[in-house]
């Protein structure tokens, strides 16, 4: 048996609780793994409000990411008593995630705990961190350079914009970070932003080609605001684009790309191959500074889950949430 947040549908209403559970219940998969930490993101917290159907079957382990030791395979690659990280592949939406206490997967959609990180560590960079990381090596591939001139990133103050900010600027890009919250410049500035712009001058309607600012951009945000980002490069600039907090709508023109040469990157993190995975992880370990993986987390027991997802669409939570399922 072992302890796990269960969701379950009645009437047309999401429960969800933490429940003993039987080892026998959990899905096919070549390698089962004891859970030491998850996460708590925002796509979690709409699976266990319901708000948005992400669930696509019940009874459901929610938990887009988990890291902890290999128990038992039959995986070419891992061996028990491995350390593991999991990101996406479909983890707490299609099959059983990582708010549990253990998880049974297909080895494919695993990697070695990079030397130098913890499990709580790799839970603190999680999905966000990760996605941050594929966001900038997008860019790198497309021949950004830090002299091109300033990145913007987006939303800034959540997860991904957080450690975009503080990747970017470790490897030498002038970062201008957008956000809706002024009380948080001090902290933007910490994880290496430049400069502090407010998120209005980019979330209205704007004009089809505007004034060159960014020589590149992470967007957290889409809509409008990627509308906007996009009439606002360089002449061949690009943006990796890889979230939607304002919509998934995209109200532009084919104005940049045809008369500027900008690129528009998309960034997958869910279904991402694992050699990019696996590069990204790699540089987490080696650039990111445990001193700002520390500083955007926080940690919570599996049975304040429900709480706190409730918290963090209401916009209540900052920074990363780290989940103990073992407490």
């Amino acid at each position: 048996m072992f302890k796990a947040l269960l969701l379950e549908k009645e009437d047309d209403r999401t429960k969800a609780s933490v429940q003993s559970i039987d080892e026998a219940r959990l899905a096919d998969g070549d390698v089962l793994v004891r859970v030491a930490y998850s996460t708590l993101n925002y796509k979690d917290a709409l699976a266990i409000t319901g708000k948005v159907p992400v669930v696509r079957t019940f009874p459901m382990v929610p938990g887009i990411d988990f890291a902890g030791v290999v128990e038992e395979s039959s995986h070419a690659e891992f061996k028990p008593g491995d350390s593991v990280v999991l990101n996406g592949w479909g983890a707490g939406e299609t099959h059983w995630g990582g708010l549990a206490q253990k998880a049974r997967v297909s080895g494919d959609h695993l990697i070695q705990l990079p030397e130098g990180l913890t499990a709580r560590q790799a839970m603190a960079v999680g999905t966000a961190g990760y996605t941050a990381m594929l966001c900038a090596q997008a860019l790198e591939r497309h021949g950004v350079a830090p002299g091109d001139g300033d990145v913007l990133v987006t939303g800034a103050n959540g997860g991904v914009g957080s450690f975009a900010i503080a990747i970017l600027a470790r490897r030498g890009y002038r970062v201008v970070a957008s956000t809706g919250r002024s009380s948080e410049e001090a902290r933007l500035r910490e994880l290496g932003a430049a400069e502090v712009i407010d998120r209005s001058t980019l979330s209205a309607p704007g004009k089809p080609l505007q004034k060159e600012r960014w020589a590149a951009a992470v967007d957290c945000v889409g809509s409008h605001t990627l509308a906007n980002v996009c009439a606002s490069l360089h002449y061949g600039g690009a943006v990796a684009a890889c979230g939607l907090a304002q919509g998934m709508d995209l109200p532009a023109t084919v104005a940049p790309f045809i008369l500027r040469g900008v690129a528009l990157l998309g960034v997958d993190s869910v279904y991402a191959p694992r050699e990019w995975r696996l590069r990204a992880w790699a540089s987490i370990a080696s650039e990111v500074a445990v001193q700002t993986i520390e500083q955007v987390a926080g940690e919570i027991a599996l049975g304040e889950a429900v709480d706190v997802a409730n918290r963090l669409l209401q916009g209540e939570v900052k920074g990363r949430v780290v989940v103990d399922v073992n407490r």
